[in-house]
C-alpha cells in the first residue's frame, strides 16, 4: 500500500495507506525498471511482454468461439489484440518521441477496442472474461505510464 501523509487535528502528520496509490506506485516502478534497464529490443519492455501474453490469451479464448463468428468477432478481436503488441514493437525503434508516442497511442486505441470485445463476448455468453479483463487493465496502466514517460523525456 502507498503511504500518504495526512494531518490530524493535533497537527501531527499521519501516514495513510491507500490501495489506489499502491497500484499507481506499482505501475510507476515497472516503468522505472524499463527505463533503468534500457531495453535494447522491444522484447525487453514489460509492457510488450504483457501485451504479448494478452494476445496469446485472446487467441486461446477465441479458439472456443462459435465458428459462425469466425470472420466477425473472432477475427476482429485477434487483430486488435495483435495490434497492441505490434504497435509497441514498431514504436520502440522510432527515433523521435512524437513518432514513438504516436505508435503507443495507436496501441492504446487497439487496447480500448479489445476492451469492447471483452464486453461483447461476455454479453454473448462466450466464456469467462475476468482473467483477460485483469490482463487488459494492467496493460492499460503500463501503456499509459510508458506513453507519459516517452512524452516527458528529453529527445
Amino acid at each position: 500500500m502507498a503511504k500518504k501523509g495526512v494531518r490530524t487535528q493535533d497537527g501531527k502528520e499521519r501516514i495513510q495507506k491507500t490501495e489506489f496509490g499502491r497500484q499507481k506506485t506499482d505501475v510507476r516502478m515497472k516503468v522505472q525498471m524499463i527505463q533503468r534497464n534500457s531495453a535494447r529490443a522491444f522484447k525487453g519492455l514489460i509492457i510488450w511482454q504483457k501485451a504479448h501474453l494478452f494476445v496469446l490469451a485472446v487467441y486461446c479464448l477465441t479458439s472456443g468461439f462459435p465458428k459462425s463468428g469466425l470472420y466477425g468477432l473472432t477475427q476482429q478481436f485477434c487483430r486488435a489484440a495483435l495490434s497492441i503488441a505490434a504497435n509497441i514493437a514498431e514504436g520502440f525503434r522510432k527515433r523521435t518521441k512524437a513518432r514513438k508516442a504516436r505508435f503507443m497511442n495507436i496501441a492504446q486505441g487497439s487496447l480500448e477496442e479489445c476492451r469492447y470485445y471483452l464486453i461483447l463476448a461476455t454479453d454473448l455468453g462466450y466464456g469467462k472474461m475476468e482473467p483477460l479483463i485483469i490482463q487488459i487493465e494492467e496493460a492499460s496502466k503500463l501503456l499509459e505510464s510508458y506513453s507519459r514517460t516517452i512524452l516527458d523525456s528529453a529527445e
